[in-house]
């Protein structure tokens, strides 16, 4: 494992100093009741509820609406669950969310989908700003976050384009009013070790001025053979009150990831004649001694808020992020032609992405007809820019080599040649949009929420050889809702989207596919019980999406893949449950289905399990109140690789333990057991490659509060 990198004492400074001002900011600080660290989302006027029952922030609907008032399925994922299940990373928050799946493909690379499409719409606090192609490389610790707002099905309004998959909407914790600090010390299993500090409060006597300070670290091995990682992350914020309606506040965050032993691809699952391949031990992996895989990622934003004398707000924010990639990698698949049964691929690369995005905002009440209806205006524009050269090694270029001699990590590591231009990219992606929302109250029970937005879109430069051309001016793409409230706690709900998602990859042509296009619909029946306290949903869902890249070959002559443009129509159900079932007992979960079909009506994308339970469930035992107990379950139905029958996955279930104990109002420990019955399962059938899915693990921590 590589060196680890020491605690910045500037950062150790500003949180001793950061302590030290909240505890002479009032003298009755200490007798104030130890609580946990909250955020300033803004949740409208029924707040925050407490437990796992969420509303989404008011940047993940823009017209800031309840889950009831919201004609779409929303997911929440609050900091409670969170730390209830040792949830550290969007990963492990995405595994935990119903409807979604999550697809490892690799030790450091993962994709996301829902409801039979890739995930593409990422927002920090409502700003979009997208990972390429739907990939998260690397990893994003949710140490900088509160809550993790999930939009089910398209969201061509919220968003910069539509699509038939998901949003997900980042929630950053912010500066508080009232002093508060957290220190959370992990271990756990392959010597995994993590540390979480989280101090925030005021800056000034008067707390017009405000900071907030988050360091992690974690830094372990790994059940899969050669493979460790280390991850640092800092995140600071301010938070300036310059009136009683203006706010500002400005963010930095640090997310690096050193992994040793990454997997570029996965473990073969089938050789070159299409035979299933079987591994004795869950340990192995194609990584050789030499790969590793290196991502840094920073992120700077401003935020102004402004509020009006008639309720109304505006908010402008800038945002700004830096991607790089530094790997050396091996990749190997079953070749029938090699003489050896496989072929193997040694690549060193570096990638640079820089991003730039501004979003405005204006939103507020307007009275039409006698009622008072929501109204939400704005503009967003967003750059990016991409670099990036890969070299190959002479000695591992496409070249015969034995499954035997990787998964014992014997390759050599190979000398690389130089990049030749048909094996870089520089090129720049620009968008803008104009987007206008409305919730209009036709009568108390009756309202319907329409709104629409056009897209311009271009780019230029080159991709591996290849130029990087599209032009697309004043795209629309139209938005409608409908929710009946049968009673107080029962609402019917439908909407509507069309979908439309420029993109970027090249036919047998040497032409940029056209766009993703398609339209998506959904209705269903929301309801609020238990005094509230419980949301529950049920929704039906149809998607069609046209142009999505499919199988894929490689050119010599456009010096890289084409691909095949396909349909795919998507069809299912999802049912969730959030909130208090009763007094202590919290629950987060839900079970979807989903049939995906191509072109000619069969069924298609089968790496996507047709049916899929997920659920998480702490109770609080009234006999002992210190104590908190609780459980999560997944299960999935069958998958197998679309191309090769023999890549195939049982269903299966992984069950989760937790259990904490409150010492005192400061100090908590806690320990979580994962994998309880140690299945054996593959993380993804995706490309005809996995890795083994994580066996049975623990973790054991301890907490200290303010």
């Amino acid at each position: 494992m590589r060196h680890s990198i020491p605690f910045c004492p500037k950062a150790l400074s500003l949180i001793a100093l950061s302590v030290l001002n909240t505890a002479n900011a009032e003298e009755t600080a200490l007798s104030l009741p130890a609580t946990d660290v909250t955020s300033t989302v803004t949740y409208g006027d029924t707040g925050n509820p407490q437990g796992y029952q969420g509303k989404p922030s008011s940047t993940t609907t823009r017209l800031d609406l309840t889950n009831q008032e919201t004609p779409q399925g929303v997911t929440n994922i609050k900091r409670e669950q969170m730390d209830d299940f040792k949830l550290n990373s969007i990963r492990d928050v995405l595994t935990s969310t119903p409807g979604v799946n999550v697809q490892k493909v690799e030790t450091d690379r993962t994709y996301f989908t829902a409801r039979g499409f890739d995930i593409n719409n990422f927002q920090y606090d409502g700003t979009a700003m997208p990972m390429t192609n739907g990939l998260l490389v690397g990893d994003i610790d949710l140490a900088p976050y509160e809550q993790v707002d999930i939009v089910h099905g398209a969201n061509g309004l919220m968003s910069g384009a539509g699509n038939p998959s998901a949003t997900v909407n980042f929630i950053r914790k912010r500066p508080t009013y009232d002093p508060q600090a957290k220190i959370d010390v992990t271990a756990g299993s392959w010597d995994t070790r993590r540390v979480d500090i989280d101090v925030s409060g005021p800056l000034t006597d008067s707390g017009n001025v405000r900071g907030r300070v988050i360091y992690a670290n974690e830094n372990g091995n790994s059940y899969l053979d050669r493979y460790a990682r280390e991850k640092n992350i800092f995140s600071g914020l301010l938070a300036f009150d310059l009136s009683d309606s203006d706010t500002l506040t400005l963010g930095y965050e640090d997310q690096k990831t050193n992994a040793n032993g990454s997997s570029w691809g996965a473990l073969p699952l089938v050789d070159g004649n299409g035979n299933a391949i079987h591994y004795s031990s869950i340990h192995s992996n194609i990584s050789q001694p030499w790969v590793h895989w290196d991502v840094h990622t920073q992120r700077a934003f401003a935020e102004w808020e402004h509020t009006f004398a008639n309720e109304w707000k505006s908010k402008l924010t800038v945002a700004g992020a830096e991607h790089r990639e530094d790997t050396e990698m091996f990749y190997m698949y079953g070749d029938s032609t090699s003489p050896t049964g496989y072929t193997g691929l040694g690549s060193k690369y570096k990638d640079k992405n820089l991003e730039l995005s501004g979003d405005y905002s204006l939103s507020g009440p307007f009275t039409l007809g006698g009622r008072e209806h929501q109204l939400t205006l704005g503009a967003n524009a967003a750059r990016q820019r991409n670099r990036e050269s890969s070299q190959y090694g002479d000695a591992l270029n496409y070249s015969p080599v034995t499954l035997e001699d990787a998964l014992h990590g014997y390759l050599p590591r190979p000398t690389y040649a130089a990049a030749l231009p048909a094996a870089t990219s520089n090129y720049t992606d620009r968008q803008k949009s104009v987007y206008a929302g409305a919730r209009f109250s036709l009568t108390d029970d009756l309202h319907v929420i329409t709104g629409a937005r056009m897209l311009s879109a271009d780019s230029n430069g080159d991709n591996y050889g290849a130029a990087r051309e599209v032009r697309i001016h004043g795209k629309v793409t139209p938005y409608a809702g409908i929710v009946y409230d049968l009673t107080p706690e029962y609402a019917l709900y439908a909407s509507y989207t069309e979908v439309f998602n420029p993109q970027y990859y090249l036919d047998s042509q040497g032409r940029v596919l056209d766009p993703l296009e398609g339209k998506s619909y959904e209705a269903g029946i929301k309801a609020q019980l238990m005094d509230k306290k419980l949301n529950v949903s049920a929704a039906v869902f149809h998607a069609k999406q046209d142009n999505v890249p499919g199988s894929s070959t490689y050119d010599a002559s456009l010096g890289g893949y084409v691909y095949e443009a396909m349909s795919y129509d998507s069809s299912g159900v999802e049912l969730e449950a959030s909130g208090e079932v009763a007094p202590g007992l919290q629950v987060n979960g839900g079970y979807t289905y989903v049939y995906i079909t191509d072109d000619n009506d069969s069924r298609a994308r089968k790496f996507i399990p047709r049916h899929a339970l997920t659920s998480s469930m702490t109770y609080q035992l009234p006999m002992a109140p210190k104590v908190k107990v609780g459980g999560s379950l997944s299960w999935q139905s069958k998958t197998q690789n679309d191309d090769s029958p023999a890549a195939r996955q049982d269903a299966y279930a992984l069950i989760g333990l937790m259990t904490r104990y409150d010492i005192d109002q400061h100090w908590s420990t806690q320990l979580n057991l994962n994998n309880l019955t140690n299945e054996k399962y593959q993380q993804s059938l995706r490309y005809n490659q996995s890795n083994f899915g994580d066996p049975r693990n623990f973790t054991a921590s301890v907490s200290w509060k303010y």
